[in-house]
């Protein structure tokens, strides 16, 4: 149990938890900055979370829920007020619904974590502030304490296994619900070039291809909110089969997270929502890609068209691309 202490204040309205570990502190941060990792060990052990949203920068916002035994959901969301890579970050703490819309009748708390070498390792401090004596008390008879500890308690596990989440491995997919899928990869390179190799489409063209025997002929971007961008691909033989994806750009907040919508042409069903996010991390850049269909069997049908494969073919290519850029 990495627990080392648990101090409450009810005159400073503040709790802080102590934990150790025998990793470095970037293994540490990292267990925090990757949403896969963080929902293993998030919250307590038989309320396990799942985070829809995790934009690890000043300004940021996470979306999650934990699911009970009996399979009550409580959703919860982070605001990132601060980060100092590597060190700390803060966030407001609340509650919410299942969309991250934050619940007013609820309390919320200002939580930092904060991160430190030891001789055998790192410790984590979380130190947690509330707003008042009411919230106080709400709080900690809701179980706080006991939930943090857990969190911490199931930390080891996730920070011992050092494959599932390096660099080097093929995109993942993940099922968050019925209609959202998760596709994460770490990417050789920093969230600044990655994200450029997004937005200039002389570069996208050299990589976001999909399968082998496909070329981009047609790359139009979006450069502002609201404006529209469509892609066109067509076979590399000889042309003769060609199609086309097209949509809106909803965010843009470079180089950490784009939100757009996504058409296939030819197609009647409503758009796609597609939210990509950048996170540095040990190896490269965490890139995570958050799709919202419109219904379950359209979430199935575009997964049984081998998407992800696809989706894994050109960030091989965009690795390549910004390993040979860095050679150069």
């Amino acid at each position: 149990m990495p627990i080392t202490s648990v101090t409450k204040d009810a005159e400073a309205l503040t709790m802080t938890v102590v934990s150790d570990f025998s990793v470095p502190v970037q293994r540490l941060w990292d267990a925090h900055a990757d949403p896969r990792q963080l929902e293993k060990f998030w919250g307590p052990e038989d309320w396990p979370a799942t985070f829809t949203r995790h934009d690890f920068h000043p300004g940021g916002r996470s979306h999650y829920w934990m699911t009970g035994p009996d399979g009550t959901r409580a959703a919860g969301y982070w605001e990132f007020l601060a980060i100092d890579p590597g060190r700390s970050f803060e966030v407001t703490d609340g509650f919410a619904d299942e969309s991250g819309t934050p619940n007013p009748e609820m309390p919320q708390m200002r939580l930092r974590l904060t991160f430190d070498e030891t001789p055998h390792g790192s410790r984590l401090t979380s130190t947690s502030w509330f707003n008042s004596t009411e919230d106080y008390r709400q709080l900690l008879e809701m179980g706080m304490e006991e939930g943090l500890t857990s969190a911490m308690g199931q930390m080891d596990a996730v920070l011992e296994d050092l494959s599932s989440f390096a660099a080097g491995r093929g995109a993942q997919t993940q099922m968050l619900t019925d209609t959202k899928v998760r596709i994460s990869r770490i990417i050789r390179g920093t969230p600044e070039k990655v994200w450029q190799a997004h937005r200039d489409p002389d570069l996208m063209r050299c990589w976001l291809l999909g399968p082998d025997g496909w070329r981009m002929r047609e790359c139009q971007l979006g450069e502002k909110v609201g404006e529209s961008y469509r892609f066109v691909w067509e076979r590399e033989e000889d042309g003769s089969d060609s199609f086309a994806f097209f949509g809106e750009l909803k965010e843009l907040d470079a180089p950490h997270r784009e939100v757009t919508t996504e058409n296939m042409e030819g197609m009647p069903s409503p758009p796609n929502i597609n939210e990509q996010t950048l996170t540095p991390v040990h190896g490269g850049t965490l890139l995570t890609v958050v799709i919202t269909y419109p219904d379950k069997e359209t979430r199935d049908i575009v997964l049984g068209t081998g998407m992800a494969d696809g989706m894994e073919a050109s960030y091989a290519r965009l690795e390549a691309v910004l390993t040979a850029s860095s050679r150069s």
